[in-house]
């Protein structure tokens, strides 16, 4: 053995805090046992990468240089495969990857749960989201009322703007009067100005004591989710300013879902991000046959940064990326 041995080797979450993380993952499990859904396995590392503008998928290559594939950003896909070969209710806890996201509340490598409601809509999801949080959250803080809202609600109230209704310049124009810097790289980018309003001041507003479920998503910001009119069935959960899930009365259309991917595409080679192969595998299914349901990504970590207090993720997690 040569040269000085690195002196970051201990964990960043204490023992206490990994052992109230193994709790809630065990009330995780037995609340879904209750309510009956089967917990599944899906491969981490998969052939092809999300065409998502918003994601960017870690490559995995071979020792001879080949690629040997994409490690996922969420299990989505591969579930939603398993629906269609007729599994019943399903949950996963996932190790999930995403490239460069690295922050106070984002690590490369986080922990995720996601499930799938055979006939539910969004609106049964969220109660059913509630629920989890509930069981997860009360044994260790008291949670307050829920509070539901809808996009544009929360925008209008926030930045004197209907997200719906106004123009690419008057959402530009409404950020700048809440005081916000546009990049330059967004002027014209109608989603765009709307994430940076509602990252950076429409969540803000939201109770830190409570579950804040916000709904119906402009169209243009459907990813997975049906689309009904202006608004895609859609939700994000959140505690204060801080995300914790995000939910979709899922699409079934295999033609309207390809459409997306090849919207997808463009968008990249607009933005001269890295072509991404469409999932054949996924979109196969979906011409089989997706049943009708509902599905929800969470974010375990911040659940535990929750239940403890943390203000940064490493925090609940034991080696965050710098010391993996």
């Amino acid at each position: 053995m040569t040269g000085s041995l690195p002196d970051d080797w201990r964990p960043t979450a204490t023992l206490e805090t990994l052992r109230l993380r193994a709790q809630l993952l065990g009330r995780a499990r037995a609340y879904f046992a209750r309510t009956g859904a089967l917990e599944v396995e899906t491969p981490v590392l998969g052939r092809a990468a999300v065409t998502d503008v918003h994601l960017e998928s870690l490559e995995v290559r071979r020792v001879d240089g080949q690629r040997a594939g994409f490690l996922h950003t969420s299990p989505e896909y591969a579930m939603k495969r398993l629906l269609c070969a007729g599994a019943p209710d399903i949950y996963q806890v996932a190790h999930v990857f995403r490239e460069g996201e690295r922050g106070r509340r984002h690590n490369p490598e986080f922990t995720m749960i996601e499930w799938y409601r055979l006939g539910m809509d969004h609106f049964a999801l969220m109660r059913d989201v509630d629920g989890l949080l509930r069981a997860l959250l009360e044994p260790q803080r008291p949670v307050g009322p829920t509070v539901h809202v809808t996009y544009a609600e929360a925008c209008e109230a926030a930045l004197g703007v209907n997200p719906l209704a106004a123009t690419t310049d008057e959402i530009e124009a409404s950020l700048d009067r809440a005081g916000l810097d546009v990049p330059p790289g967004l002027h014209g980018d109608r989603d765009g100005l709307l994430d940076l309003g509602m990252s950076l001041h429409v969540t803000a507003r939201f109770p830190e004591d409570r579950i804040t479920f916000v709904r119906d998503f402009p169209a243009s910001q459907a990813a997975l989710a049906r689309i009904s009119g202006p608004v895609a069935a859609r939700f994000e959960a959140f505690w204060g300013a801080l995300e914790l899930a995000n939910g979709f009365h899922e699409l079934g259309d295999a033609k309207e879902q390809a459409q997306r991917f090849a919207s997808d595409a463009a968008t990249r080679g607009e933005r001269a991000q890295p072509a991404r192969d469409v999932d054949e595998h996924f979109l196969a299914a979906l011409a089989a046959g997706l049943p009708a349901c509902a599905g929800v990504a969470l974010g375990f970590d911040r659940v535990v940064m929750i239940a403890t207090g943390a203000r940064e993720i490493d925090e609940v997690i034991a080696f965050p990326d710098e010391r993996a």
